[in-house]
């Protein structure tokens, strides 16, 4: 017994399915993860709280509805191929590794990109995950196209290299609108032609980058 399961069973059964998350998938993912992992400074049983949690270096970790809720919208299959924009912990990250991805994750922030791949590593999710420091609007061009791509900072609109980046048929899940109030929007592309559909409303630091939020 890890200690944890207990928590992660209440978060699933409480937090997930009570507010419609369905996915068989997401949901063990999420039941698996030992997120206390994740916000070290914390009460491990906080980690399972229904909020938003401070973790390393002033940064937040995510609800995890809202996490199960992202990733139930991407629709990740075994084997995709999935960029991530803002590595943060690496908490999402994990999710979509655990949910079979190949993930290409992008971190501003160096100190966090080292906080992230160390953990994952000791999680064993090293041969899935790779992290890279830089402008996560400009996307990760050598490992492109990718199958799927989300965003886990908000952002006032679709960052251009992103729409390149995304094969004929897949996916991209970011939170679009104002700094301080936006919506999870899922975007399919098919072909030339995009379509948008947007979600619940939502709240998330801000994308920074060329082609987002001015630092």
């Amino acid at each position: 017994m890890h200690g944890y399961e207990e928590h992660a069973r209440g978060m699933v059964e409480k937090q997930l399915r009570h507010r419609g998350v369905v996915d068989a998938a997401v949901l063990s993912a999420m039941e698996g993860m030992p997120r206390h992992r994740f916000v070290p400074e914390l009460d491990p049983k906080r980690a399972y709280a229904d909020q938003a949690l401070p973790t390393v270096e002033g940064q937040t970790i995510s609800q995890p509805y809202i996490v199960a809720l992202m990733s139930e919208m991407l629709d990740v299959r075994p084997k995709a191929r999935v960029l991530e924009i803002g590595t943060g912990s690496g908490y999402q990250t994990a999710i979509l590794a655990e949910l079979g991805a190949s993930v290409v994750s992008i971190e501003r922030r160096e100190f966090l990109a080292r906080f992230a791949s160390r953990l994952l590593e000791g999680l064993g999710y090293g041969d899935r995950v790779e992290i890279h420091t830089g402008d996560g609007t400009q996307g990760h061009p050598p490992g492109a196209p990718y199958d799927r791509i989300l965003v886990t900072a908000a952002a006032p609109y679709l960052p251009g290299a992103l729409r390149e980046q995304l094969v004929d048929g897949g996916r991209i899940v970011i939170p679009l609108g104002e700094r301080h109030h936006q919506r999870l929007v899922r975007f399919d592309r098919d072909g030339d032609h995009w379509h948008r559909q947007e979600g619940t409303a939502c709240r998330f630091v801000s994308l920074i980058g060329d082609d987002a939020w001015p630092d």
